[in-house]
Formats: structure tokens, C-alpha cells, sequence
């Protein structure tokens, strides 16, 4: 029953709105029931939303990693120049760089996962019978489900301990830290998505017995 309560407690906490008191009430053990529940139910409506529009689907994530990086890249070019031309430099200059690479490659993970380029064994399994084959890919998604909630739990820990203690980035005034860690738990939503949209997939293609394991390549569409 104190598990139950711990859950009503978060989503209290989650309405009030106080990051103070929501980071009090993630340090229960209820937080893996509501932080699955997010999970799971993020992701299905991501796989819905995916599957709705296309476009989405095709471009959302591969948009950030784009961006993120040009933004890495023009920063860096002209705080170079500024530095040794004009001997000056924005102090945060060296701080948001990494932070946008870090989101760049949460989102890049999650376009990975439905690119299916992580290590998947695909000489190995295609020698397997397709029950085989089927089973090994919903192993996978248990796995890569499992490793979501992880990391959204302990993702939304660490951004509301960040929100709590007002928490800024180095070299800005105003820039709260917890804006961009933030993102670390919505990227895994979204490969939790992906995985629920692989695993359809396969099933599918299990059911009208097409073939299951596909050789993938890095930066294909």
C-alpha cells in the first residue's frame, strides 16, 4: 500500500509544479512505477504520432542532430577567430558546445534504434529458425525498453535535483541547467517509441513471414 501511496505522491508533487517537492517525492521507490508507466505510455503515443505523420517520423530527430551540430560547429568557428583575432570570448563559449552534443546524441540514439545500426548480429541471427529470430528481436525490446525506463527515471531525478537547486550553466547568467537535461529523459520517450514501432514491425513481418533480420548500414535512410 506505501508503494501505491509513494505514486500518488509523485503525481501530486508533478501537479503542484514545485520542483522542490517533486524532487522530494522521486527519492521513493514509486518513482519506477510512475517512471515505467511514463515510459511505456510516452512511448506508445510517440509510435502513434510517428506513425500518423510521416513526416515526423522520417525528419524529427534527424532535424535536432543537424541543428545541434551546425550550432556545435558555428559557435566553435567564430569563438575561435573572436579569440586569437580579437583576444576575446563569450564565457559560455566552452560549456554550450558540449551540452548541445550531449543533445545531439541522445536524439541520434533514438533514430539509431529505428535505423536498427546498434549491434544487432544480423549474420548470427539470420542463421537462426524465424521462431528463433523472433524471439531474439523481442528480447531486444524488452532490453532496450528496460534500459528506457532506467535512464528516464534516473534522467528526471537529476533535472528536477538540477531545477530545485537553481542550478546554471557555466558562463551564462540565466541559462538553468535542468533546460537541457531535461531532454535527456524525452529522447529515451522517443526510443522507447522507436522500439515499440521496430517491434510491430517485426511482428508483422513475423506474422506474413517476410524476412526478419535486414543487414542495416550507418547513415542509411
Amino acid at each position: 500500500m506505501s508503494l501505491w501511496s509513494d505514486v500518488i505522491g509523485i503525481l501530486s508533487a508533478f501537479g503542484s509544479g514545485d520542483a522542490w517537492t517533486i524532487s522530494k517525492s522521486l527519492s521513493t521507490q514509486g518513482v519506477w512505477v510512475v517512471g515505467t508507466l511514463a515510459t511505456v505510455l510516452g512511448g506508445l503515443i510517440v509510435s502513434v504520432l510517428y506513425s500518423r505523420f510521416p513526416l515526423i517520423d522520417r525528419h524529427f530527430e534527424r532535424s535536432v542532430m543537424v541543428y545541434t551540430y551546425l550550432a556545435i560547429a558555428i559557435i566553435i568557428f567564430v569563438e575561435v577567430i573572436r579569440r586569437f583575432a580579437f583576444s576575446v570570448q563569450a564565457p559560455w563559449s566552452t560549456t554550450l558546445p558540449p551540452v548541445l552534443f550531449l543533445v545531439m546524441t541522445w536524439f541520434g540514439c533514438s533514430y539509431n534504434i529505428r535505423l536498427r545500426t546498434h549491434l544487432a548480429f544480423a549474420e548470427f541471427r539470420n542463421a537462426m529458425p524465424r521462431s528463433l529470430q523472433m524471439l531474439c528481436l523481442s528480447l531486444d525490446a524488452v532490453l532496450w525498453l528496460g534500459f528506457c525506463v532506467i535512464v528516464v527515471v534516473t534522467g528526471t531525478r537529476v533535472t528536477v535535483n538540477s531545477a530545485s537547486n537553481f542550478q546554471i550553466l557555466a558562463g551564462t547568467d540565466n541559462f538553468m541547467q535542468w533546460w537541457y537535461l531535461v531532454t535527456v529523459p524525452i529522447a529515451f520517450i522517443l526510443m522507447a517509441g522507436r522500439v515499440m514501432e521496430n517491434w510491430l514491425e517485426d511482428f508483422t513481418n513475423f506474422r506474413r513471414g517476410e524476412q526478419l533480420i535486414r543487414p542495416t548500414v550507418i547513415g542509411a535512410d
